[in-house]
């Protein structure tokens, strides 16, 4: 008998797809013999081969409905899962011949789908993850790999239903022979803590400031008792900020610059060295977060962008939200405070 196949489509963001990662986890966990393919970007497809969970990548070029729809019909798939639902993928989809088709119940894209649910993501009440996660099991239902009455496992203390296991993306590195390598090629402190710090935004989410950054390094500096190197990471095009955030906090504290040479899977691989990951809610962040490193993250107040709704995927203990105030302006970072957020990161983390 054939191998079934699934399509399963996350082609924004880069942290909108880490927040796929539990999809493909759960979907695996109770249907091991399923062959997985993943719909992402060109971008996001080298963190999509780290996936231990995908068979198959389909990379989306963004050309037309009918281009789509035939290579998507080459795939031959049985079922699709859209999590993040377009007009374009579902006529796609629909024209392709795909018979089972399962997406949020939203727009006017549901119409072009086989199977829906209603979700009311707007409403930020959940984890994305989570919704996306309700989303594999009604597919699981459907294809009888679980209980029509069966839920999914979640505690009040951790969203994260049970059935995941973290960290979801690791490596098979010896991290003390990589933070070795790490610190001679830097002329590091071998006793020194190393607190990642993602000043870019890649265009996904307001950030802090270059200067609140700075202001947050020297206050984790001077109030904590450890011994701190902030390396100061950056993608395409964020060069020049990352830049000038080393030379304000090298001033005065160390601070050394870091680009990868081997893009978005080198820049996983440098994280796992990383005692602490600081970033505004970024691809990065996710990243990190998959990885169950200590992350500190720092969100807008506006409903569509909150810390629960793009809550990160590492433990409860491994993780702090920042925003502004009750009263702020909703996407002006600003105003967040930046004493306090390093206090509750000292007591954390350091």
């Amino acid at each position: 008998m054939e191998r079934q196949k699934i399509l399963v489509v996350r082609n924004d963001k880069l942290g909108d797809f880490m927040l796929a990662w539990p999809t493909f986890a759960l979907i695996k966990r109770y249907w091991p013999e399923i062959h997985i393919t993943a719909m992402v970007p060109e971008y996001t497809a080298p963190v999509a081969r780290l996936c231990p969970w995908i068979n198959e990548i389909l990379i989306d070029h963004n050309e037309g409905i009918w281009a789509l729809s035939k290579n998507i019909r080459n795939g031959r798939f049985d079922a699709l899962l859209t999590l993040f639902s377009t007009g374009r993928v579902a006529l796609a989809a629909l024209f392709a011949g795909i018979p089972y088709r399962l997406a949020p119940s939203t727009k006017i894209a549901q119409l072009f789908y086989s199977h829906r649910l209603v979700q009311r993501r707007s409403h930020s009440k959940k984890p994305e993850y989570l919704y996306n996660l309700e989303l594999a099991h009604q597919l699981l239902k459907d294809f009888s790999k679980i209980e029509p009455d069966e839920s999914l496992t979640i505690s009040d203390n951790d969203l994260m239903p049970a059935e995941i296991k973290r960290p979801l993306l690791s490596f098979d590195d010896d991290i003390t022979e990589l933070r070795k390598k790490f610190i001679d090629l830097n002329n590091l402190s071998k006793k020194s803590k190393l607190i990642f710090i993602h000043p870019g935004s890649g265009g996904s989410a307001n950030n802090l400031s270059i200067e609140q950054f700075s202001a947050l390094a020297m206050e984790l500096s001077k109030r904590s008792s450890q011994e701190i190197t902030f390396v100061i990471t950056a993608g395409p095009g964020e060069e020049e900020p990352a830049q000038d955030l080393v030379a304000k906090i090298a001033a005065n504290y160390p601070a050394i610059y870091f680009q990868s040479d081997s893009g978005i899977a080198g820049f996983a691989h440098a994280l796992q060295i990383a005692d602490l990951f600081i970033s505004g809610s970024t691809g990065t962040l996710h990243i990190a977060g998959a990885m169950n490193c200590n992350t500190a993250g720092f969100y807008p107040r506006h409903r569509s962008a909150i810390p629960l709704r793009w809550q990160t995927l590492n433990s409860p203990e491994r993780r702090l939200a920042f925003t502004p105030p009750d009263g702020a302006v909703e996407n002006n970072l600003s105003t967040v405070d930046i004493d306090s957020a390093a206090i509750s990161i000292i007591e954390r983390f350091l």
